[in-house]
């Protein structure tokens, strides 16, 4: 063949070749021998014997075999009269604004009884890579009304701050405050949002588009629903297309995007399935040795893009096995994000709402956010003030189990004083309570009068004189 001959593209002559029957199916994954060279991640139709196309995609390839898991499971189907079809693309996601305001299934399809929306892009479900140097640093305060969060943890627009909870916490509660109330302080733009539910039960989800519609703010919500009952594979590319639409909303749309996904652990529990299925060798507790990658291709979508006007901040929220922060599955993602709200049993049966643990919570891009300009000039300062009495209120507990209240002194029991007054007052509020940044700085001040002056280290004597007297 000539050099200056059109060059012939193989895997376009051979996109959309079929093969009749299968050689083995497994749980969610069938697999394939002798077929032609295939990409990774490549889109496959698998067609039952009823004629029924089910998408699926290819999660190995090989000279030998090929292993493609289907996202609407293999009930029904069977190896000599099931047929796949590989398409040579990536599955796509057709999106479009309009998709705000309605319900799809964990594949982008409508649940909602609605039309399917003309889609303006199709774009891969798996992301667009971002040059890490053309990363813009994330410094706006975003305002979400609670003030456990916007005082001590604050939210950053760009930030990946997930949600440490446990089995019968009130995280859905919070999420759904979040999205109601969630803002950038000093526009008057609110968040687009696009909310990414995995393994969760109808009730849950039920409770999520009902609260969003009384709140009036459903029409800026784009749900992405896989629920309980809904073939588990499906929950593996969930987060991809809940997030492929972020990505649109941001960077196409200049649009700030919140994206909320829960549960994270039901994501993870999908991948251990697999992995045991393929066979491979397990890590920590059985989940594969590539749960920290996998995480980390969903989490780094997050961020903002310079010379872009949008954004994308991930509130990630999971359960954590046992209340164990120590599993892999917190563990790693406190890796990967920038920090994390920790969720405590004890705090949820005092009536605590939002029961946010003060001490495991951190947020690493909060002092880059905070402060004259930003929120308040005394920010920074009360912050670390809260956190260093409120560290101390523990010791004195721990004291006072020992040796009785009784015997404590009177600064110790000035401090059990604060640390009553900080739960009830400044972590505790309403599930439709959005207090602004100036009313929950205000709430902190109040609440460290119950201590001396003298016992404030970390604010200064200007800061005190203005906002403690």
């Amino acid at each position: 063949m000539s050099k200056d001959a059109p060059q012939i593209d193989e895997k376009r002559l051979l996109a959309g070749r079929e093969y009749v029957g299968v050689d083995r199916i497994d749980g969610p994954l069938v697999f394939i021998k002798n077929t032609h060279p295939v990409g990774y991640q490549e889109l496959v139709e698998c067609v039952d014997p009823a004629g029924k196309v089910r998408l699926g995609m290819v999660l190995d390839t090989s000279d030998e075999v090929v292993c493609v898991q289907v996202f609407e499971g293999t009930a029904g189907l069977n190896m000599p009269g099931t047929s796949a079809r590989f398409m040579g693309e990536p599955l796509t996601l057709g999106v479009t604004k309009e998709m705000l305001g309605r319900v799809f299934n964990g594949l982008g399809v409508p649940r909602d009884e609605g039309p399917v929306p003309v889609a303006t892009a199709e774009l891969d479900v798996n992301g667009r890579p971002i040059n890490p140097t053309s990363r813009a640093y994330p410094r706006d305060f975003i305002q979400t009304g609670i003030s456990v969060i916007d005082g001590m943890n604050t939210l950053i627009r760009g930030q990946k701050l997930p949600i440490f909870s446990g089995n019968g916490l009130p995280h859905n509660e919070l999420a759904a405050q979040i999205t109601r109330q969630a803002r950038i302080k000093g526009e008057a733009s609110d968040f687009a949002i696009v909310f990414a539910a995995m393994g969760v039960k109808n009730d849950v989800a039920q409770f999520f588009i009902r609260t969003f519609e009384e709140s009036g703010v459903l029409d800026k919500v784009a749900l992405f629903l896989s629920l309980a009952d809904d073939p588990s594979i499906e929950r593996i590319i969930t987060p991809k297309t809940a997030l492929t639409l972020a990505e649109h909303l941001a960077f196409d749309c200049d649009m700030h995007v919140l994206v909320i996904m829960t549960d994270m652990s039901n994501y993870c529990e999908s991948l251990r399935e697999i992995s045991t299925l393929r066979g491979e060798i397990p890590s920590r507790k059985g989940y594969p040795g590539y749960l920290y990658s996998n995480l980390a291709e969903i989490y780094e979508r997050a961020g903002m893009i310079k010379g872009r006007a949008g954004s994308i901040t991930q509130i990630p929220i999971l359960t954590m096995p046992n209340d164990d922060i120590s599993h892999p599955i917190p563990d790693l993602s406190g890796y990967i994000t920038e920090g994390q709200i920790v969720f405590e049993r004890e705090m949820h049966g005092r009536n605590l709402y939002p029961p946010v643990a003060g001490l495991p919570s951190l947020s690493r891009l909060m002092k880059d956010g905070i402060g004259d300009g930003m929120t308040r000039k005394d920010h920074p300062h009360l912050s670390s003030q809260l956190f260093a009495a409120y560290s101390y209120v523990k010791d004195v507990r721990n004291l006072a189990s020992v040796i009785g209240e009784e015997e404590l002194t009177p600064l110790d029991k000035q401090y059990m004083e604060f640390g009553e007054r900080f739960e009830r007052e400044f972590v505790n509020q309403k599930h439709d309570e959005n207090r602004s940044i100036e009313e929950t700085l205000d709430i902190g001040w109040s609440v460290l009068k119950a201590l001396p002056a003298e016992e404030l280290h970390r604010v200064t004597d200007e800061e005190i004189e203005e906002f403690f007297y």
